[in-house]
């Protein structure tokens, strides 16, 4: 079975659509786990509406305060009754057959971890031709210079790799560290070179977006890598450029 882990923050505009491609899946193992970080917006009546018409297998968790997104997928973890444990963000998209062509890579690999390529689409989640390929593996050094894993694209088999150590922690792109670490403990990461979901893109400020965007990779860098000046400008260098090709 698989443990779909979604945080849900103020998404009432987009979480019925994602239930909806949830079930539409060709995979039917699953179970939903809905992780509301304190909506005020009326996710969660959405959400209980939809579970009081189905009898599929949703579970729904509310934090009483703004945890933020690293708090919502670890209570997903923490509540997951599955063998494999995917990533969903409730303004993503996947396609229909996103969970059946990954656990059978998966289990043709023999991968703890994978992901896949994707695109990106526009506010409305409509592709735009810009698709982001996965290579084929990714080490722990190759990974600290090409942020190229999305967390909706991700799986963990939880029959070969600790469950506690992909949890996230409370830091900013708390889903990055935690692949980095994951990989420093000796795991590779598989890439299956299909595009299988959609990133929405919401209209924001393009020059706010970079300045994030390059923060958070120097914290990372020296906060959580622990390099230093010198290797962190190293592998920035390589990340600045991977950054502004996949982009344009």
């Amino acid at each position: 079975m698989v443990s779909i882990v979604v945080p849900v923050y103020n998404a009432a505009d987009y979480i019925e659509n994602t239930i909806k491609m949830v079930f539409e899946q060709t995979y039917t193992d699953w179970e939903l786990i809905l992780v509301d970080d304190n909506s005020s917006d009326g996710s969660v009546s959405v959400i209980e509406r939809i579970m009081g018409e189905s009898d599929r297998d949703i579970k729904l968790f509310k934090l009483t305060y703004d945890a933020g997104a690293a708090q919502a997928r670890n209570t997903g973890i923490d509540h997951s009754a599955g063998r494999y444990i995917a990533f969903l963000d409730a303004d993503d998209v996947w396609k229909k057959d996103k969970l059946e062509k990954q656990i059978a890579f998966m289990e043709s690999t023999g991968a703890a971890f994978s992901f896949h390529s994707y695109e990106f689409g526009d506010e409305n989640a409509n592709p735009t031709g810009k698709v982001v390929h996965a290579p084929k593996t990714l080490n722990y050094r190759q990974a600290l210079s090409r942020t190229v894993i999305f967390t909706t694209t991700v799986m963990f088999d939880t029959e070969k790799i600790d469950m506690e150590i992909i949890h996230m922690p409370q830091v900013p792109s708390e889903d990055t560290a935690t692949w980095w670490r994951i990989l420093k403990y000796g795991y590779t990461a598989h890439g299956l070179d299909e595009n299988l979901a959609i990133y929405r893109r919401p209209k924001k400020s393009l020059s706010s977006n970079k300045i994030k965007a390059v923060s958070r990779i120097w914290f990372l860098y020296r906060n959580i890598a622990d390099l230093s000046v010198l290797e962190s400008l190293f592998y920035f260098g390589g990340w600045a450029v991977r950054a502004t090709l996949r982009r344009l």
